[in-house]
């Protein structure tokens, strides 16, 4: 695997988890009443929780999809379902348990060590991370994962999701230096996909016809330790 992900800088793994670890994530997943509705408008980070999205009269929530897609057609731009796990902000609810053991295994040296190895890279330190669902409509425009304040090494998407067809959108697309389409992994169930960064990506715009939701998890490896105040665990 060291080889392909040195040429690529990329990497697609089949039966990540143990079976009945991904099917223990999957059923948090599944029972999650907390999810937000993560976008950006007019530049700015917002968090709507979803049963208040849901609130809303017909004509306010297409005013909102509109606003999104707006946005969205003129640069970078997401709209998709979140919870935080790990690393990004306090949580007012608990964890549940599955988050917190996923948490705890992707910060032990049997997986920092197996990116060590997989990279040939000794820096990773840290591993962040946040569920993600994407229903019909939902997307992640094209960008490279780079950020001023923080020190990403590589990126990950666990994915959960039991059954999927590439038809349906939702696909981790490559994009290459002439703007084409250099390859596209379908969220798998129980597959990790792991990329270096910075590396041109989006998540497809899932279809109107999709049936169920793209579950993950998804976040960065770093190079240090986070601050003691963005820490949630």
């Amino acid at each position: 695997m060291a080889s392909v992900f040195a040429r690529s800088g990329r990497l697609h793994i089949p039966g990540f988890l143990v079976p009945e670890a991904a099917d223990a994530l999957y059923q948090t997943l599944e029972a999650e009443r907390l999810w937000v509705c993560s976008t950006i408008g007019k530049g700015v980070v917002a968090d709507v929780p979803v049963e208040a999205l849901y609130a809303l009269s017909e004509e306010e929530q297409a005013r909102f999809i509109s606003l999104a897609h707006a946005e969205a057609a003129e640069g970078f731009h997401y709209l998709f379902d979140t919870v935080r796990i790990l690393g990004f902000q306090d949580r007012d609810a608990p964890l549940a348990p599955g988050y917190r053991a996923l948490a705890r295994f992707l910060n032990s040296p049997a997986f920092l060590d197996f990116v060590r190895v997989l990279t040939g890279d000794d820096r990773p330190a840290f591993v962040d991370a946040q569920a993600t669902r994407y229903r019909p409509g939902h997307y992640l425009t094209e960008h490279n994962d780079t950020h001023p304040r923080n020190s990403r090494l590589y990126a990950y998407v666990l994915n959960l999701t039991p059954f999927w067809r590439p038809d349906w959108g939702g696909l981790l697309n490559f994009i290459d230096e002439d703007g084409h389409l250099a390859e596209a992994y379908k969220p798998s169930f129980n597959a990790l996909n792991i990329f270096r960064v910075p590396q041109q990506h989006s998540v497809g715009f899932v279809a109107p016809f999709a049936q169920g939701s793209r579950l993950s998890v998804t976040g960065w490896i770093h190079d240090r330790l986070p601050d003691p105040v963005s820490s949630s665990t």
